[in-house]
């Protein structure tokens, strides 16, 4: 287990859905390493490829509710070639996965920039939640 402050996690995951006008209902987070989530990518998603987060999303109306597997090899590999603090690219792929669940996505046109853009945002809310 990844050494995160889940109370104020928690707060902040509960402030970012309200920006989004989303409640939040049950969230499951799965640490493992990089063969356990290719694994995961493999059998639910047909990707042969390592990820840092694999967001199964369960949401019911505006109450968000979903799994977040994240693979913590991928987070630290991430933190060392993006020249980043683990422990915050960590809380960046939490709320990629939570904004997942908020409904957006990063996989179309302009899709990625627009992602980026909502976890700068959420980021920047994380020391004020």
């Amino acid at each position: 287990m990844p050494a995160i402050r889940r109370r104020d996690v928690s707060r902040w995951v509960r402030q970012v859905a309200a920006s989004y006008g989303r409640r939040v209902g049950e969230i499951g987070y799965l640490f493992c390493d990089d063969e356990k989530i290719l694994e995961v990518n493999r059998e639910y998603l047909s990707h042969d490829y390592y990820t840092d987060i694999i967001t199964f999303d369960y949401t019911d109306g505006d109450v968000i509710n979903g799994d977040l597997v994240i693979s913590l090899d991928t987070v630290r590999s991430n933190a060392e070639l993006f020249g980043k603090a683990y422990d915050d690219e960590l809380l960046r792929v939490i709320i990629h996965g939570i904004l997942h669940l908020c409904g957006i996505n990063d996989k179309g046109p302009g899709e990625r920039e627009l992602m980026e853009a909502a976890e700068n945002k959420a980021l920047a809310m994380y020391g004020k939640a």
